[in-house]
């Protein structure tokens, strides 16, 4: 056995792994285990028969030995501990369905633990989607006991990742389903993972899943969400490598880095929201064809309707993009409806685009957010608060910079209501942006609220020392102390109130620049190197004018006369006898003009001759060092010499400082010039904006314009119409009265009497008073007949009525006829006569003896009823009369 022992020993691990012996296996097992622990980097060569051939590990993790298996699978975690993302990706795929089925559902505890932590250092090493989805199948398996472990794994890489690094909406989908398995086991791991999911998502956990559940499945779930709300949000307990690695970089700012690290994770918890979840909705084929019609109707209800309809489409969780330009243009207009209702359903609609779409709103934040910060001006709180929450809609979709421009723009705005609410809905975009403003940006900022420090209203004033206070909150006290200069202690005291009560999410993170100060101390060693080597013999001579150099010092007047010095130090090495030639020159020269220059040295004069106050300094220091030179030998003009090179450099430098200086200027100066041309480009572009506005105003009252003046064209085309009809009606009756007229002169030639050829039937009419009226027959032409006579009578008769007959009084015309007595032969003559007359007109021989009625007088003759003539006349006259009257016709005089 002992020799069976050794030879299975020697074996290659990877043979040991598929040996039929169990024992063999979980040796080998066991050894890989330790060889891999000893390994110094993931590059060992112990590694590469496991990444060749990832079967290996199917076989460890599903090997039928539970014994071998549970070291089968601490031989896998200790591969992927030490072999790195390269060990997790080859072997993926071929183990994490074996762990499932294999080790979570084992009966040994130690095997549940390991194949767990199996599961979680896959996830670590790479991410968490892979996994996942090998888990997922895992939850339609027929054994509950599977279904279970699942669960109960899922549970544990949520706790310990968060749903940040794992998406919870694969699993959420799954969960109505694994709610109606038959094992109450399953049923209460689901209710667990459930609870550990609500711990991250809060209540944007129902959006999903909560319809599809029992009522007593949900009470349920309440009482156990109950316990949850009570616990401080969740934080990642474990780090990937990727974080690993990134903390590992920023060593100088690990612990700002950690706090970070805690803040963004509880914040990330809270933020996790029903948009993460859901799916997109295409809702732009789903909006009301009659949309733009109805919202440019002059009724306000159909307006309203329309807006109203549009609300239900857009109320989603989560929107698709999609041409929405059109539909954000006309709610741009409805925010200047005159009616509050109209503009209060505009905002939510928008809202409800903007968390829809968010990100992709953004490019639709320039149309809608003017015309919503011009609307701030209703007094309404119900209208202001629809208002304020469609801004904060509109910033979570865009970011600080985006809106800053119109914030401050809006803040000087005449309107006190409209300055209010934009100066809390700019603390409120402070307080929950997720990027500090940068050094410009803060600037504007805080210049803007320091002039709202001045303003007449407490409410004003008190806004402006919140915005400071919520600033300084996040670029940091140090940052904010400038604009805290010039103000008394009782705003300082009111700030730092607002400072310390603020809380932010957005941290200004300057600290990373610091790596770049790293890279000074290298610099500065290669300036001590390059000295060095300049003066490799006479190291020890160079190493004793900077410790005299400070002595010279406080004797030069000027600052930059230590630095020249210097430069006259580092000059030419080589000549060893020039240190008195130099300092004969260089008395000569502030004696007088320098005419006894030696030539020895014509090229360092000319190198450097330019500044005059270079030799100035040196003048000095050579009578410093002509003392020097007075106490020592000829030790110390050699010294002195070899000196001279260090300051052609230290001149140099002097230039390249006088050169930098200017930079800086220039430096300076161009930031003024940047800074007032952003001052200059955010004033055109309000400009602009405005003059957009009053373009868009214009262009709506043109439109306004015109639609009435159609309005009236139309209007006037029906009034012509109508007086055309009414002309036409008028034409028509004036020939029904003509008709009439000539019914009435028809009738009257009908019942009028005929005068007969001779006088004897002409009668008389005898007036009130006796006279005898005999009609005068002379006007009459004798060669008329009778018929014609009696017509020019009836004619005579009709056109000029009598005062009687004009008042309608029909007694007097009852009493004339009366009053007329014709002889017996006029009548007979008439009865004659009238009936010719009539058979003549009609041609039909029709006898009249029936229209007409004769009386007996008192002395027995007949006479004619004159009496039934007058009725008719007058009736007649009276129909005339009414139908001019219905036609607004008065009668001509």
């Amino acid at each position: 056995m002992a020799d069976q022992e050794e030879d299975f020993s020697s074996l290659p691990l990877s043979d040991r792994f598929v040996h039929k012996n169990w024992k063999v296996r979980k040796q080998g097992y066991e050894d890989a285990a330790k060889e891999f622990e000893k390994t110094p980097d993931e590059s060992h060569p112990v590694f590469k028969p496991f990444l060749l051939d990832p079967g290996l590990w199917k076989g460890a993790v599903a090997d039928s030995n539970v014994a071998a298996q549970q070291d089968g699978i601490n031989a896998l975690c200790s591969f992927l501990k030490f072999g790195g993302p390269q060990a997790c990706t080859r072997t993926r795929n071929s183990t994490v369905s074996s762990i499932v089925e294999k080790g979570l559902a084992s009966t040994r505890a130690a095997t549940k633990q390991s194949s767990l932590e199996a599961l979680l250092l896959y996830v670590e090493l790479d991410k968490a989607d892979p996994v996942v989805e090998d888990l997922l199948p895992a939850l339609s398996n027929k054994q509950p006991k599977i279904v279970a472990a699942t669960l109960a794994a899922l549970t544990a890489i949520y706790h310990a990742y968060g749903v940040k690094i794992v998406d919870p909406k694969p699993v959420l989908k799954a969960l109505p389903k694994i709610f109606g398995h038959a094992d109450k086991n399953v049923r209460a791991e689901a209710s667990g993972l459930v609870v550990e999911l609500y711990r991250w998502l809060r209540e944007a956990i129902k959006t999903l899943f909560w319809n599809d559940l029992k009522p007593v499945q949900q009470q349920d779930l309440e009482k156990l969400f109950e316990a949850v709300k009570q616990e401080p949000p969740p934080r990642q307990e474990r780090l990937l490598r990727s974080q690993q690695a990134a903390i590992e970089k920023s060593v100088l700012v690990s612990e700002a880095m950690g706090e970070e690290g805690e803040e963004n994770s509880d914040d990330e918890a809270v933020e996790i929201n029903a948009f993460d979840l859901a799916e997109p909705i295409d809702v732009y084929g789903k909006i009301p064809n009659d949309f733009h019609e109805n919202i440019a109707s002059t009724k306000w209800k159909e307006r309203k309707e329309a807006l109203d309809a549009l609300l239900a489409v857009v109320n989603v969780d989560r929107i698709k993009d999609g041409p929405f330009d059109e539909v954000l243009t006309s709610l741009a207009k409805c925010m200047k409806d005159a009616n509050i209702a109209v503009v209060t359903v505009a905002a939510n609609c928008v809202e409800a685009l903007a968390k829809g779409l968010r990100k992709g709103f953004s490019k639709y934040r320039s149309k809608i957010m003017a015309p919503i910060m011009e609307r701030l001006k209703e007094k309404k709180q119900s209208v202001a608060d629809a208002l304020g929450a469609t801004l904060d809609a509109v910033f979570t979709s865009t970011s600080l910079s985006d809106c800053l421009e119109e914030i401050l723009e809006f803040l000087k705005h005449k309107n006190p209501q409209v300055k209010l609410e934009t100066l809390k809905f700019l603390i409120r975009c402070l307080k929950t942006t997720r990027d500090a403003p940068s050094k410009p940006e803060t600037k504007l900022i805080a210049d803007a609220a320091t002039k709202l420090l001045t303003e007449s209203t407490e409410v004003t004033r008190s806004g402006g020392a919140e915005i400071i206070g919520t600033l300084m909150k996040i670029m940091g006290e140090r940052a904010m102390n400038p604009y805290l200069d010039g103000l008394d202690d009782i705003r300082k005291t009111k700030i730092k109130e607002y400072y310390d009560a603020a809380e932010v999410r957005a941290k200004d993170k300057p600290k990373p620049v610091a790596p770049p100060t790293k890279a000074a101390p290298p610099l500065q060693k290669k300036m001590v190197k390059k000295s060095a080597p300049g003066t490799k013999k006479h190291a020890p001579r160079a190493s004793t004018p900077p410790a005299e150099e400070p002595f010279s010092a406080p004797s030069q007047p000027k600052s930059f006369a230590p630095k020249s010095i210097p430069s006259k130090l580092n000059g030419p090495s080589k000549p060893g006898l020039a240190p008195p030639s130099t300092g004969l020159k260089l008395q000569k020269r502030l004696v007088g003009p320098g005419g006894g220059v030696p030539s020895s040295f014509p090229s360092p004069k000319r190198n450097i001759p330019s500044p005059a106050l270079e030799d100035e300094p040196p003048a000095h220091k050579l009578g410093l060092g002509g003392r020097g030179l007075a106490g020592r030998p000829l030790g110390k003009p050699i010294s002195t010499f070899t000196e001279a090179p260090p300051p052609a450099a230290s001149g140099v430098s002097a230039n390249e400082r006088a050169e930098l200086d200017e930079l800086r200027a220039d430096k300076e100066r161009l930031q003024k010039t940047n800074e007032d041309l952003r001052a200059e480009k955010a004033k055109q572009a309000s400009q602009i904006t405005e003059l957009q506005n009053q373009n868009a105003q214009l262009i709506e009252d043109h439109t306004r314009d015109v639609l009435s003046i159609k309005a009236k064209e139309t209007q006037l085309v029906r009034a012509r119409s109508d007086a055309e009809a009414a002309e036409q009606t008028v034409q028509k009756q004036q020939r029904e009265i003509e008709r009439l007229k000539r019914e009435l002169s028809r009738s009257t030639r009908a019942n009028s009497p005929h005068p007969s050829e001779s006088s004897d039937h002409i009668y008389r009419d005898t007036g009130v008073n006796g006279s005898s009226q005999a009609p005068a027959m002379d006007r009459y032409n004798s060669n008329m007949s009778s018929r014609e006579v009696g017509y020019q009578r009836a004619r005579a008769y009709m056109n000029s009525p009598s005062e009687e007959k004009e008042n309608g009084s029909l007694e007097s015309a009852h009493r004339k006829v009366r009053s007329r007595s014709p002889p017996p032969s006029y009548s007979r003559d008439l009865s004659t006569s009238g009936r010719s007359d009539r058979e003549r007109e009609t041609g039909a021989g029709r006898t009249v003896s029936g229209e007409r009625t004769r009386e007996v007088g008192a002395n027995g003759e007949p006479i004619e009823s004159w009496k039934r003539a007058a009725e008719v006349t007058s009736q007649l006259k009276a129909r005339i009369e009414q139908m001019k009257a219905r036609q607004g016709l008065t009668r001509p005089h």
